[in-house]
């Protein structure tokens, strides 16, 4: 665990950043100095791979973090005492907590069943972090947490109209229009992974068949190569892009958008040939007049996303 107490610094998340495709060097000049603040956040990320969780500073950088491998039982036993081990080294309280958490979920009764933790059914955990912490909790999908993340501090700056993928044990996806983060009806707007690439293709974890998650999903590429993604041969890692670019159009097509901002450790693993086949395929399908344009970026806040994705939460709330 790395702490702004024991001398966590800008320039260790610069680092973070500098590892990245299409890294903006920039970054990699900030001051070597202790990094403290008045106000930060309590950030969680639930994933099927992972769980993390931070302490976040006003400006977003992240002070304290920490992650461990998601286990296949006892998920909120060991993300419990992750929090609470995060907590500790904060240099200050927190003034909130965001969590993001795979979907589906229940803005009413604040509870998640996220597809990739099976053992998560209906499970309460805004009440169960609040309880924990006591902390007012916000919980959201963490792909519609990236996309506040990468508006507050990331690619997304100052654009009003964008999605936000993250590609990693799923797929999933924040739409921002106008500026403003779209909900839907209970709060599941942005399930980009499961947009039907493929007729009749594939059977996806939905249930459903031919979703993009059931191909360009980091659970779907290892167990159709039996290796991990990162060492996917290059047509899996190009069939990717293509798929990804395929829904975007659509997706752009539907929203109106002009931007795409992929994040997750797929993307990142594959690098620079996903990017540049997922921007040739949307590029080749977008002839809309008002899609031409259309960019593809990767997540500027890099694998920190998630995490300030979820102080990004709090921060609003």
């Amino acid at each position: 665990m790395e702490s702004a107490v024991t001398g966590r610094r800008v320039d260790d998340v610069a680092e973070d950043r500098a590892a990245l495709p299409h890294f903006d060097r920039r970054w990699a000049r900030a001051p070597a100095t202790v990094i403290t603040m008045s106000v930060c956040y309590l950030a969680i990320d639930v994933g099927g791979a992972k769980l993390s969780a931070a302490i976040v500073g006003e400006t977003g950088d992240v002070l304290v973090r920490d992650r461990i491998a998601t286990p296949v039982r006892e998920v909120w036993p060991a993300l419990s005492k992750l929090v609470l081990r995060v907590l500790a080294a904060a240099p200050t309280q927190p003034v909130g907590c965001g969590v993001g958490c795979g979907g589906p979920m229940s803005p009413v009764t604040r509870t998640v069943s996220p597809i990739h933790i099976p053992t998560w059914r209906e499970f309460p955990l805004a009440a169960e972090v609040e309880a924990l912490t006591q902390l007012p909790t916000v919980v959201d999908n963490n792909a519609k947490a990236v996309a506040l993340g990468e508006a507050w501090c990331g690619a997304a700056v100052g654009k009003s109209d964008f999605v936000a993928v993250v590609m990693g044990a799923g797929v999933g996806g924040g739409i921002v229009s106008k500026g403003r983060l779209l909900e839907g009806r209970l709060g599941n707007a942005g399930h980009v992974g499961h947009i039907v690439v493929e007729a009749e293709g594939r059977l996806c974890t939905c249930g459903g068949r031919g979703c993009l998650e059931a191909y360009c999903s980091g659970v779907a590429i290892e167990e159709e190569t039996g290796r991990p993604p990162q060492r996917a041969p290059q047509t899996i890692v190009e069939r990717t892009g293509l798929l990804v670019g395929r829904a975007l159009t659509s997706l752009g097509a539907i929203c109106d958008l002009k931007l795409a901002v992929i994040g997750g450790s797929v993307a990142f693993g594959f690098g620079e040939p996903f990017f540049t086949a997922a921007q040739a395929e949307l590029s080749h399908r977008a002839r809309l007049g008002f899609l031409r344009g259309f960019t593809i970026l990767p997540a500027g806040l890099g694998q920190l996303a998630p995490l300030i994705g979820a102080a990004a939460l709090a921060r609003r709330s």
